[in-house]
């Protein structure tokens, strides 16, 4: 079969590839540039637990050492200390990567992977697809045909992909502009993350102006500086005044020594595509949708398209076409980006006006510098990052379904697991691999070696519904799981997200939620799902 093609060689296109070759799928990397990236400090992602995982088990490199994780987080207005955050075990701190080590670690992994093909120098300029595939050309120094069994469009806000399949993009333009420095310095608060809202040195612009700082390694930070609205030029003069402003304002009077290493101009549009499938040709990332009012998290968003496409693109490529599965991707992820953009269109003219803020959020002050950290955080209204509750792929009501910490759609949390081959690993080290994940949750079996009970209890009726089920299946147990009891038996899809959770071995139910979860029927029958699962018990 054709490989897949995917347009567009940033972090979204890299990981999809990645993501796919992982699961045997091969692919075809269209790259208009030479394929490497120029460094620019000033250019950077924030990104929470789930991501910095999906991008460290794609690649087998720590982004811990390429980016920083922040100490804390501190909120100020004026010269008011308003809410202080630690981070823990518990609750990690996010990752602040240049965008440009960031995409050096995927290369770098796409160059051992021998399932990809990387084509630099190749602009897409014309799609055709039937219904076997899609075939692209590409203009250049190579410029030639290529055949592909589906083509995914990673190349950005502009997406030739989408115009050339005539998607619109409606939205807002130019919702916030910042001015942005990258430089190496030393400042109050060492490896914290700081907003600070009215410095006192200031008193024009949005709020009394908004000022945010991130740390990046080697003593080198990022500070944006929210411009007021308009079209006004950012001179170089104004950048170097607003820096020597900032830094003397934090240091009580005198500018401490810095090294500019970048600037730009960061314009926050907000849009998203009407459609983000058609046939044979997908969108992913800013090619289907553009966000990020607070922080930069519109990245992270692409990369998490692409872990909800990978699975569903590679079990279409391995076993046929899979209409509901594929149309799935845009079902639950353009209503997770709407929802975003939806609570910051709202929002966001409330914070930035002020006293509007007061009917609706409690300590009006306080509460809008909760919400913006919230937001840069990945938090509360503006940051929470979306769940698939409302998924075609979601089971119909099942007998035994029950409640647990995570709520079904969302991702599970990171437990510690005991895979087949008796090994201790987390639970998200066992993702990406294309199969369904069952987990069992049974106290007591972390100090017994498996052998010692893996034919004992109930596993043994579990591990043959397991085996029955449609699609290939990871049978996991740990220890506990937050708000889930002994015996419970949580479906997870190769995603990560919650398929559902049942109270003890129901092979009927198990069965139902997991031709769901693959885009087929909603229930099964019963007695067929009993008498497989009964079958294979049998013959063990």
């Amino acid at each position: 079969m054709d490989p897949v093609i995917i347009t567009g060689a940033g972090p979204v296109g890299l990981t999809l590839a990645l993501a796919l070759a992982r699961q045997e799928v091969p692919c075809v990397v269209l790259d208009e540039g030479p394929g490497k990236d120029e460094p620019r400090p000033a250019r950077t992602a924030v990104l929470r637990e789930d991501a910095v995982a999906l991008v460290e088990r794609l690649t087998g490199t720590p982004l811990t050492g390429l980016g920083t994780r922040w100490a804390g987080w501190r909120s100020m207005r004026r010269k008011q200390v308003m809410r202080e955050v630690g981070f823990g075990d518990a609750d990690p701190a996010p990752l602040h990567i240049a965008q440009h080590e960031l995409t050096g670690v995927l290369r770098r992994a796409l160059a051992r992977e021998p399932l990809v093909k990387v084509a630099v120098d190749s602009r897409l300029d014309g799609i055709e697809q039937e219904t076997s595939g899609v075939t692209a050309h590409t203009r250049g120094p190579a410029g030639t045909w290529w055949r592909g069994s589906y083509l995914v469009g990673c190349d950005g806000p502009r997406s030739t992909v989408r115009k050339l399949q005539d998607i619109r993009f409606p939205g807002r333009t130019a919702v916030e502009r910042y001015a942005v420095a990258a430089l190496r310095t030393e400042l109050p608060w060492a490896d914290e993350a700081l907003l600070h809202r009215m410095p006192p040195w200031r008193t024009t612009g949005p709020s009394g102006g908004e000022i945010v700082g991130r740390p990046l390694p080697d003593g080198v930070w990022r500070l944006d500086w929210l411009l007021p609205p308009g079209k006004d030029l950012v001179t170089p003069e104004l950048l170097v005044n607003r820096v020597r402003e900032t830094l003397t304002g934090w240091a009580g009077g005198s500018t401490p020594a810095y090294e500019l290493l970048d600037t730009g101009v960061h314009t926050v549009h907000h849009r998203l595509a009407r459609r983000w499938r058609v046939g044979r040709v997908l969108l992913a990332g800013d090619a289907a949708h553009v966000l990020g009012a607070l922080g930069t998290q519109g990245l992270e968003e692409g990369l998490l398209d692409a872990d909800n496409l990978a699975w569903k693109l590679a079990l279409a490529w391995h076993s046929g076409p899979r209409e509901a599965l594929l149309d799935s991707y845009q079902a639950e992820r353009r209503a997770a980006i709407a929802a975003r953009l939806r609570a910051a269109d709202q929002l966001l003219p409330l914070l930035r006006g002020g006293g509007g803020l007061r009917s609706y959020v409690p300590g009006a002050v306080r509460g809008n510098d909760a919400l913006l950290a919230d937001g840069h955080l990945g938090r509360g209204t503006l940051g929470t990052p979306g769940t698939y509750a409302a998924s075609p792929l979601a089971p119909e009501s099942l007998a035994g379904e029950v409640s647990v910490g995570t709520p079904p759609g969302a991702p599970v949390t990171d437990v510690r697991v005991t895979a087949e081959d008796g090994t201790f690993v987390p639970l998200r080290d066992r993702l990406g691999r294309g199969a369904l994940l069952v987990v069992l949750i049974a106290p007591g079996t972390g100090v017994w070696d498996r052998k010692h009970w893996v034919t004992a209890g109930i596993m043994p009726r579990l591990a043959a519904a397991v085996t029955a089920l449609p699609h290939r299946a990871e049978l996991l147990v740990a220890e506990s799981y937050p708000g889930a009891a002994a015996h419970t038996v949580l479906l997870v899809r190769p995603d990560g997200h919650l398929v559902t959770a049942l109270n003890g071995v129901r092979p009927a139910d198990l069965y139902a939620a997991a031709e769901s979860a693959l885009g087929g029927a909603k229930a099964a029958v019963a007695s067929e799902a009993e008498e497989g699962a009964g079958a294979t018990a049998g013959s063990r």
